[in-house]
């Protein structure tokens, strides 16, 4: 089983539990306004998922649009980029989706066929 963070009000989350529910899968449905990931779980997260710290980033949102992340981002370490992560759930790049051993982020139906099989 694998844990799906995602927000109620988001379409492509929505979209992403159709798929997960039209394959099959089983998941554990997690709120990611209201119990978002910590620092810990983004730091285990972003090793196991070998993807760019970026890509953990809600780049559409307003939160990330309103604090300029854009243009900080660059100049910020690791650490404080993962601390700012665990600030808030909306921030995370949605759905987040957290296997045994991977770790999406978004929906790329290409990857999830990879690792949801």
């Amino acid at each position: 089983m694998v844990k799906v963070y995602c927000y109620s009000r988001c379409t492509t989350c929505k979209r992403a539990l159709k798929w997960l529910n039209d394959k099959g899968v089983e998941y554990e449905l997690t709120d990611i306004k209201e119990d978002h990931p910590d620092k810990e779980e983004l730091r285990k997260y972003y090793s196991m998922s070998g993807l760019p710290l970026k890509r953990f980033f809600n780049t559409s949102g307003l939160t990330y649009r309103e604090m300029g992340l854009s243009k900080k981002l660059p100049d910020m370490s690791e650490e404080d980029q993962l601390a700012l992560l665990a600030t808030d759930g909306m921030l995370v790049k949605r759905p987040l989706v957290v296997g045994d051993d991977f770790v999406l982020t978004g929906f790329k139906e290409d990857e999830w066929l990879e690792k949801l099989k």
